[in-house]
């Protein structure tokens, strides 16, 4: 049998499958080479290091749910946001760390334009400027970005054997902060309420101050 040969595409679909059994920390160069029965010096032709290879890992997730994008245009621009908020975090979530492999990344790929090119249409259709239609957009984006990071570092991660923040132990601790206390039920479990509550706030605060009240729907 020959030497096995790889890509670019293969690292990367390997390297997040791997994430979900070992996550951000445990996934070297090294693991995944492992895992695909090569030697690691072999990844280096295609990747100069891991913050390459994770450029490339958010590149196909994104490719994976661009074509998820369109379904989320509708005819309210809100709607549209909101959406496609909900759709980003879905995704994320299907990663374990996978905001944080998301964060921070350059696309290796023009996968992302036209996704963004059809949601920034809309937000300009509403009644939005071209800059007024981008900041709503990385607003939301970065909402979302945010909130999964938060959400999968605290809450429970079955695949690292973690139950999530011991949140009865935190209110013991802030027994003389009981506003503090008994924040950190609100803000670290019901996760899909609150997200769909800060969503609501981020969608409310785009339409006020980056569309304005007065323009059309």
């Amino acid at each position: 049998m020959g030497p096995t040969k790889i890509d670019r595409t293969r690292v990367a679909d390997t390297a997040l499958r791997l994430l979900n059994e070992v996550g951000l920390e445990g996934l070297t160069l090294r693991a995944i080479a492992k895992e695909l029965d090569v030697k690691a010096p072999a990844l280096y032709w295609h990747f100069k290091d891991k913050q390459a290879l994770l450029d490339e890992m958010a590149t196909e997730m994104l490719r994976r749910m661009a074509a998820d994008m369109a379904v989320f245009l509708s005819d309210d621009w809100r709607d549209s946001l909101a959406a496609a908020m909900r759709g980003l975090r879905e995704h994320l979530l299907r990663y374990r760390d996978g905001a944080r492999v998301y964060s921070g990344t350059r696309f290796t790929d023009t996968s992302y334009a036209a996704p963004m090119e059809a949601h920034l249409r809309a937000l300009t259709s509403a009644g939005f400027t071209t800059a007024g239609a981008a900041r709503a957009w990385f607003t939301a984006y970065s909402y979302t970005i945010g909130y999964v990071i938060e959400e999968q570092a605290m809450g429970p991660d079955p695949a690292a054997g973690s139950e999530g923040y011991d949140l009865q132990a935190r209110a013991g601790r802030l027994a003389e902060h009981p506003l503090a206390a008994e924040a950190g039920f609100e803000v670290f479990s019901h996760h899909d309420e609150g997200f769909e509550a800060g969503l609501a706030a981020v969608v409310a605060g785009i339409d006020h101050v980056l569309r304005g009240p007065e323009k059309p729907a």
